[in-house]
């Protein structure tokens, strides 16, 4: 008899649906072998541990004893946690969108015992509510439907089966110019709420990948309208409710259009790419907010997100964990919101002054309750006020230590941990602080020692157990990781790691025949099929990136391959401009980086850091097309590159600004280095 078999995964999100009365398989061949045995269809059941409407299906439905007899009896059942297998929940999302639903997660699909998809929603309430069928409802009907009109399975099968392959025809057309940049940028910027910031109205997520397309098109343009749309964005993130004023890091979305009302879990990849925004914006205002934004969450990272190294110890590996829940004790948000009187209690005489800027009062601001939010007013107060400020959260956030923290997910994602360590060593050289390379440089070493069995990188780790292939994302992110810390640090091993990463990305994802690259590569099993896009999700798509990547490659070795390949990859999607260029921003962005890409070039003296005089003025200025490159007057550049030959002036350090394969005179004054960028769109 079958029983539930998730006690021998390591996903905490598996782990939670343990105990449930419902047969639950992992995704496997085992699994997929006893459905085409037993010839009973699959429900695949996709979700992870910091989703809120998860815990809520689970608790009524997969907890409920008659619900599991009745998912026992009809079908084979299989759980799966979409950080885990971003590639099998891509292919059922985009199943689910061409069924004409709404996406997201839990993500119930019903399929095939061969894993074909033939039907499908989200969340199903256990009776009939919110306009939704009930569970059980569902549960018999698909049955019913399978066991006695196979035609209609069959029909839907066959259908989807063919749209979803078309899906991973990408639309190809000619390179992308800087107008027509320049052209998308200025329809996005239209749909920003001109006073929240943010895309669009409620629910609102950060989408950092449209913030950097804006901060690029004022770079470019010098049209203040997108440098405001960014500005206003962060400053309203910043203080509202969807970041944690006392703990730091920012939630996933508000479910409000204020910035107000957080959907609560803290995802490590949106902290990552909005440390990065907020970097480049600070460098351009100084904004004193937009700085300690950055620092609170770089804190909150390396205090609370560094991953377990084993189930029967409390040590800390190196790495990044995913995840913060929403929930704690069963109830969304309760680690984070406040009653008046507890704060009053706790802040004593300082408490009415804290209050009046944190929005806290006794009838609340969201169900009873007070989330900490200072969007009355978002202007920063005199250094004495927010010392105090300071002191009183200091005094929450010690209190709030002793309640029930909320669960967590402490994998270690290789893709999401290379957007943290790529983020965190360019803000560790804009903010002077070496510990935040050495803590991306620690990372990006556990992924390289722990994760790469055989040369080849898997996907997740867990407490001592690796699983899975690594898809396009984890290549792209990683390999981007690996340049960013080649460039703040100079360490070759770095730029080496990146071209290898590279060469293999090429191997097995690259497209022979229509160009781009897939998302999981040649020799991937379980499939029904390989899935390539290059639209952005709630992470940067991979093929965008990877057009980044290449340029970057190109200019720091001078190898024109890289630039051809990355000139292929544009072209290989841009088709698709035309009928949505909404989720396209970082395949743009790689696109303009590619043909407006800068080099800094500088020549240090042997064993001397004296390239820092140098860095020091280029942290004034926000360079998103910059290529950076330290070496030592003793090494030599290939002859292929722009700067091949050039080095010390007179035995003093320089600087050689190249552009489009030839280079300026050599600088050696760090002022007249600030001016040439100045007077260049970088």
């Amino acid at each position: 008899m079958t029983a539930n078999r998730l006690a021998n995964e390591t996903s905490p999100y598996l782990l939670q649906h343990q105990d449930n009365p419902v047969h639950w398989h992992p995704w496997d061949e085992a699994a997929l072998e006893t459905a085409q045995r037993e010839n009973k269809p699959i429900l695949l059941s996709v979700g992870y541990a910091a989703c809120h409407w998860c815990h809520v299906m689970a608790h009524e439905s997969f907890e409920n004893a008659e619900i599991a007899a009745l998912m026992n009896r009809h079908f084979v059942n299989i759980k799966v946690d979409r950080e885990e297998r971003p590639d099998l929940d891509s292919i059922y999302q985009s199943a689910l969108a061409l069924l004409g639903e709404h996406g997201g997660w839990p993500l119930t699909m019903f399929l095939t015992p061969k894993g074909e998809p033939f039907w499908g929603g989200t969340y199903f309430p256990p009776e009939p509510r919110y306009g939704r069928p009930g569970f059980p409802q569902i549960l018999s009907g698909i049955a019913e439907v399978y066991a006695r009109e196979p035609e209609k399975v069959e029909k839907n099968v066959a259908g989807l089966g063919n749209a979803l392959a078309k899906l991973s025809d990408n639309l190809k057309g000619g390179t992308v110019s800087l107008a027509q940049i320049n052209e998308m940028a200025e329809r996005l910027v239209k749909e920003c709420d001109p006073v929240n910031g943010g895309i669009g109205q409620a629910p609102k997520f950060p989408q950092p990948s449209i913030l950097k397309l804006f901060w690029r098109a004022w770079k470019r343009s010098g049209q203040t309208v997108f440098r405001q749309a960014v500005e206003r964005a962060l400053t309203r993130m910043s203080q509202g409710g969807i970041y944690d004023h006392l703990g730091g890091g920012f939630a996933r979305y508000t479910v409000d259009e204020r910035w107000l009302i957080p959907h609560f879990e803290k995802m490590l990849y949106d902290n990552a790419q909005l440390i990065d925004v907020l970097t480049w914006a600070w460098q351009e205002s100084e904004s004193p907010l937009f700085e300690q934004r950055v620092r609170e969450t770089v804190d909150w990272l390396l205090r609370d997100m560094m991953a377990q190294e084993s189930e029967n110890s409390d040590s800390k590996v190196d790495a990044f964990a995913s995840t913060l829940d929403a929930d704690s004790e069963g109830e969304e948000g309760k680690f984070y919101v406040w009653q008046e009187s507890e704060v009053d209690e706790v802040l004593k005489e300082a408490s009415p002054a804290f209050k009046a800027v944190y929005d806290v009062s006794a009838v609340g601001n969201w169900e009873g309750k007070n989330i900490l939010n200072r969007l009355r007013d978002t202007a920063i107060l005199s250094a004495s006020e927010e010392k105090e400020l300071k002191s009183a959260r200091d005094k929450l956030f010690d209190r709030r230590k002793d309640r029930i923290h909320p669960g967590w997910d402490d994998k270690v994602l290789a893709d999401w941990n290379g957007l943290m360590i790529a983020a965190l060593a360019r803000a560790g050289r804009a903010f002077k602080e070496p510990d935040w390379v050495a803590a991306a440089e620690k990372a990006l070493a556990f992924v390289q020692e722990t994760m790469m069995p055989e040369g080849r990188l898997h996907h997740s780790w867990r407490r001592g157990h690796l699983k899975h292939a690594a898809t396009l994302d984890d290549y792209a992110n990683l390999t981007d990781a690996a340049l960013a810390l080649y460039q703040v640090t100079g360490k070759n091993t770095y730029l080496d790691q990146a071209e290898s990463w590279c060469q293999t990305t090429d191997r097995h994802y690259w497209d022979h025949r229509d160009g781009g690259y897939f998302f999981t590569a040649d020799d991937a099993k379980d499939l029904i099929l390989r899935s390539k896009s290059a639209h952005d999700n709630a992470v940067p798509s991979g093929n965008g990136t990877m057009v980044a990547v290449l340029t970057q490659l190109f200019h720091l070795t001078g190898n024109d391959a890289y630039r051809e390949r990355a000139e292929q990859l544009v072209t290989s999607f841009t088709g698709e401009l035309e009928r949505n260029f909404f989720p396209l921003s970082t395949l743009l962005n790689g696109a303009e980086f590619l043909q407006s890409s800068q080099q800094l070039v500088i020549v240090k003296r042997p064993n001397s850091n004296d390239e820092e005089v140098f860095i020091d003025v280029l942290r004034d200025l926000s360079l998103p097309n910059a290529v950076f490159q330290v070496i030592s007057g003793d090494e030599s550049l290939p002859e292929t590159h722009p700067a091949h030959g050039k080095g010390l002036v007179d035995g003093k350090p320089a600087v050689y600004l190249c552009q489009n394969q030839s280079c300026s005179l050599p600088m050696t004054d760090a002022n007249a280095v600030l001016l040439a960028l100045k007077g260049n769109a970088v």
